[in-house]
């Protein structure tokens, strides 16, 4: 019997307009990319901590920055991105990769437990995988302020998100060996909501969901800004899934 098609939460063609809008913002070296960064740095970590030499290495989201990271003449680093219309919820068109790396895309996947099977079979056996996006645990200061400002009537304006229990049973049910999920917070403080906005389109992570609510009106809109405050310190929680194929 077919499995059913899993539910579309987010919009195809929204993401890739928003993933797109966020590459061409990130050309402007004073672009914030404080959460890719971050991510950046712990899987690098990691791969030294897991004695894992990479060799042939595949990238996915990264903008570049990975291969700066593991840059070596004994290092090949593939690069694929959604902007460029890359699947990462079908089967790779590349595969038999030592480590396979996937940056703050696979939030926004509709069929996540099929986009961790594929991630995993574009691997040769004893590769690693990592993959890490935002968590279930982020933006708590500015889901308060939309609560605020719909009232009685919440409408839908914020991703839903993935927490360490969930992710764990993703890999088990993806077959990922040895799988291993945690999460760690990130701090960052904002002058207004509209700066804090701003830094989440420049780092592709606005709404992309297929049913979104309706705009916010002037009044809800003051509302939103008043609750959010001033020089508010807002969390991201990043969500990182390390496994291998045995």
């Amino acid at each position: 019997m077919a499995q059913p098609a899993p539910p579309v939460i987010f919009s195809p063609t929204r993401r890739l307009a928003l993933r797109r809008r966020m590459l061409r913002a990130q050309r402007d070296p004073f672009a914030p990319r404080y959460l890719l960064d971050d991510m950046v740095a712990d899987v690098i970590e990691r791969i030294a901590f897991l004695r894992h030499t990479p060799c042939r290495v595949l990238a996915i989201g990264d903008l570049g920055a990975i291969g700066a990271a593991l840059a070596s003449a004994e290092c090949e680093v593939t690069g694929l991105d959604p902007a460029a219309n890359f699947d990462q919820e079908a089967p790779y068109p590349v595969s038999g990769f030592d480590t396979v790396i996937s940056l703050s895309t696979l939030d926004t996947a509709n069929d996540l437990p099929g986009a961790l099977i594929h991630l995993r079979n574009a691997l040769a056996p004893g590769g690693l995988a990592l993959a890490c996006f935002i968590g279930a645990g982020s933006l708590l200061n500015v889901r308060a302020a939309m609560l605020a400002a719909d009232g009685e009537r919440p409408a839908p304006r914020l991703h839903p998100a993935v927490d360490v229990r969930a992710g764990g049973q993703l890999l088990q049910r993806a077959g990922w060996s040895d799988p291993v999920v945690d999460s760690r917070s990130l701090a960052v403080r904002f002058s207004s909501l509209a700066s804090l906005v701003g830094d989440l389109r420049a780092q592709g992570l606005s709404n992309c969901l297929d049913r979104p609510g309706p705009p916010f009106n002037k009044t809800q809109f003051t509302i939103a800004t008043q609750s959010f405050g001033t020089g508010t310190a807002e969390s991201f929680e990043i969500l990182t899934l390390t496994g291998w194929k045995r």
